[in-house]
């Protein structure tokens, strides 16, 4: 049995020994456990909640009577943003964005009913997840185990004496980082497990998870290493526990903390009511189709009337208010569309900068890595934007269209009493409006996207190594 070995198996005995140790250790790994099946429990239920309300708005819409087309157009329909598998492991953004919308024609609404807005003020802070037990607490216990490591030796005395007694300071610290490494793995072990349950769920997908393991156990052995970097250089255990708390806070609370306010004072993203606003001034420059000598809808009406070779709008074979809810959707939704991809533009610069903070925190590039292979980022959740958008715009045009087709115009400006049945439409055709069904992301786009965060850790890992080299040399000098 080489050195290496020798040390890491004593380290571990020392470890074993202490109550205190084994007390956090085993407290961490229920932790984890817990994390794990509430989570997983959570989600679940989150996902049968939203697909009992998906199938109930669906049946309600279908289950409307005889109506005139437009009136289906503001009676609107619900849909739900359905989680991945991995949403039980890190649950990402999904909390603070909302899980579903209501879709109507003349309005491109927004998200609701996310659990930050309807919880304790506690959920901003973090959710009992496995991905927020290992890249917040793991390290923290990590810390309080290996803080002593090497500088226990030095404060005994013993330092020395191992260098003496041929020892090489190498040696010394890959044991110690063998030990510690082995705890970190052991502390993974309960999170692995999660993702083999996972595993066996519809939708998960192999190539997302193996880079979460990867990345989590990058991370992992990135805080065995700078403990041990930090516990050598230090000269007491009390100064080593000190500065490894400090950097615990800075790296993992601190800046994951400031990064985004940083990101939002810097790229400024403006308020709902702003956006309402200005929407509105811009749906007025478009024109009013309510007004005869409107001149963008006086040229819509000669244009219609050239295309089908007739003098006047009775004399149309369509609907020609139908035509005009198809163009004035046609406008809004462009006008819509055009403020969504601004907003995003600079949804998208927040998150670059904050995720810039990975350079100097590994918690920030592990968080990065973790939502974008689990597809609960931002990325994921405008898809879903974009996904219900299309479905919106294909559903209000779809009645739209039965308006011109299907009801007379002289029925439609009618005001007799007869005039409102004559104008309804069988509700046969609101069976054949197709369901919302979203399309997730595929393996290839969710590991893509999580190949930044992956190569921040793993060049935060090499640097980790590299450092391991002067500090052998300063170590091996306390043999003089």
């Amino acid at each position: 049995m080489n050195a290496i070995t020798l040390i890491a198996r004593d380290e571990l005995r020392l470890m074993r020994r202490n109550r205190v140790t084994v007390i956090a250790f085993a407290l961490l790994t229920l932790l984890t456990l817990a994390a794990a099946l509430i989570s997983w429990s959570h989600q679940t239920g989150i996902a049968e909640t939203r697909a009992r309300f998906q199938a109930q708005a669906a049946q309600e819409f279908t289950a409307q009577p005889d109506r005139h087309p437009h009136r289906m157009v503001h009676f609107g329909n619900f849909i739900f943003r359905p989680l991945p598998p991995l949403a039980a492991f890190d649950p990402g953004v999904d909390a603070f964005t909302g899980n579903s919308m209501f879709l109507e024609g003349h309005r491109q609404n927004s998200a609701n009913f996310g659990d930050v807005r309807q919880s304790s003020l506690l959920v901003r802070f973090g959710q009992l997840t496995p991905a927020f037990v290992l890249q917040v607490i793991a390290p923290l216990l990590l810390v309080f185990l290996g803080y002593g490591a090497v500088a226990r030796e030095r404060e005994r005395g013993t330092l020395r004496q191992m260098l003496v007694q041929g020892v090489s300071a190498r040696a010394l610290l890959l044991g110690k980082l063998l030990a510690l490494a082995i705890v970190a793995a052991l502390v993974g072990l309960p999170a692995l497990a999660a993702f083999l349950l996972i595993a066996g769920q519809p939708g998960a997908l192999a190539g997302p998870i193996a880079v979460m393991v990867l990345g989590y156990g990058a991370y992992l052995a990135l805080w065995s290493i700078i403990v041990i970097l930090v516990s050598a250089l230090v000269r007491r255990g009390r100064d080593a526990l000190l500065a490894l708390l400090a950097l615990w806070t800075v790296l993992v609370i601190l800046l994951p903390r400031v990064a985004p306010d940083i990101a939002a004072q810097t790229y400024m993203l403006p308020t709902r009511l702003e956006t309402d606003i200005a929407i509105q001034q811009d749906l007025h420059r478009l024109g009013d189709a309510h007004n005869p000598d409107d001149p963008f809808f006086t040229a819509f009406r000669q244009k219609v009337l050239r295309h089908y070779g007739v003098d006047r709008i009775e004399d149309l074979p369509v609907n020609y208010n139908g035509l005009l809810a198809v163009e004035g959707e046609k406008l809004t939704s462009r006008l819509f569309d055009d403020y969504a991809r601004r907003s995003f533009t600079v949804q998208q610069a927040q998150s670059r900068l904050t995720d810039g903070f990975g350079i100097i925190s590994p918690a920030i590039a592990l968080r990065r890595l973790s939502m974008a292979a689990a597809g609960t980022d931002l990325e994921g959740h405008r898809q879903f934007l974009a996904q219900a958008e299309a479905y919106r715009y294909a559903m209000v045009q779809q009645l739209n269209e039965l308006q011109a087709d299907t009801v007379r115009y002289a029925d439609d400006k009618a005001k007799d009493a007869g005039a409102d049945q004559r104008k309804r439409i069988s509700a046969d055709h609101w069976q054949t409006i197709p369901q919302f069904r979203f399309q997730p992301a595929t393996t290839g786009d969710l590991v893509e996207a999580s190949l930044p965060g992956l190569g921040l850790l793993l060049a935060w890992l090499a640097f980790a190594l590299l450092a391991l080299l002067p500090v052998t040399r300063i170590l091996q000098k306390a043999r003089a």
